[in-house]
């Protein structure tokens, strides 16, 4: 199996991508590098079972609804909702709120610079389903929203303070850690590249977070989250240990 990740940005110097080759009892990194422009996100979506990016794949439904309320001079002020508590509920997708109960932060794609990376997620998904079908959100397809934090978090990695030139020790440890933890995991060319950016980084982090998709090995929506979830995105937390990414 292939399982690729991607560290999308709103610019292809800042984007980058990793491909991991699962074999047997091990796997290797076999590309890693930024920057990536939209048609090498494509080609690697093309070539692999199971693709994680790292980047919202849909807008709350609720902010959705005010956007298109304010432009028809109709807004909604619901009696006794505070101003904060309207904001509340218009900036968190319901993956948000399930993800930030299970003691994460993700940011809002509603009212963040994230959303700039939102969009050019929303035009990658509309060239993939021109060529595939409709792209589901959710993640039961070959594309799933990955969180590459919370996945270090969750498999037991530091994960704050490692990004930027500022944490580059933080980095630099975490890096050398990685195939200490994962001896299975040959980290090939993407080594010097993850040291050198956390964009490489996560890359490699979303592939890892992909396999744990494709195997199975991730939270989905319930039944009743499912149509909401298709449309908001949905992001996949890891649900193993690092070892079972070799299972299958």
């Amino acid at each position: 199996m292939v399982t690729a990740g991607v560290d999308l940005s709103t610019q292809r110097g800042t984007t980058a991508v990793a491909v991991v080759r699962w074999d047997g009892g091990s796997a290797r990194v076999t590309d890693c590098h930024r920057p990536t422009d939209d048609g090498f996100v494509l080609d690697l979506v093309r070539g692999a079972a199971k693709v994680g990016i790292d980047s919202p794949l849909g807008w709350p439904d609720e902010f959705l609804r005010f956007v298109t309320d304010h432009a028809a001079g109709n807004v909604e002020v619901r009696a006794g909702e505070t101003g904060e508590e309207q904001r509340r509920r218009l900036t968190w997708r319901l993956t948000d709120q399930v993800v930030r109960a299970a003691g994460h932060q993700p940011l809002t794609v509603a009212a963040d610079k994230i959303g700039h990376v939102a969009m050019r997620a929303a035009r990658l998904l509309a060239l993939l389903a021109a060529e595939q079908g409709p792209i589901d959100r959710a993640g039961s397809g070959v594309v799933v929203e990955v969180y590459p934090a919370a996945s270090l978090k969750r498999w037991g990695f530091a994960h704050r303070q490692y990004k930027g030139t500022a944490n580059s020790s933080a980095r630099l440890a975490l890096v050398e850690e990685l195939p200490r933890r994962l001896p299975w995991l040959d980290l090939g060319v993407a080594a010097e590249a993850c040291r050198a950016s956390d964009d490489a980084l996560d890359a490699v982090v979303a592939a890892l977070t992909a396999r744990a998709a494709a195997l199975g090995f991730c939270t989905s929506p319930t039944a009743e989250q499912r149509e909401q979830a298709a449309r908001e995105g949905w992001i996949a937390l890891p649900t193993c240990e690092t070892g079972r990414l070799l299972d299958g």
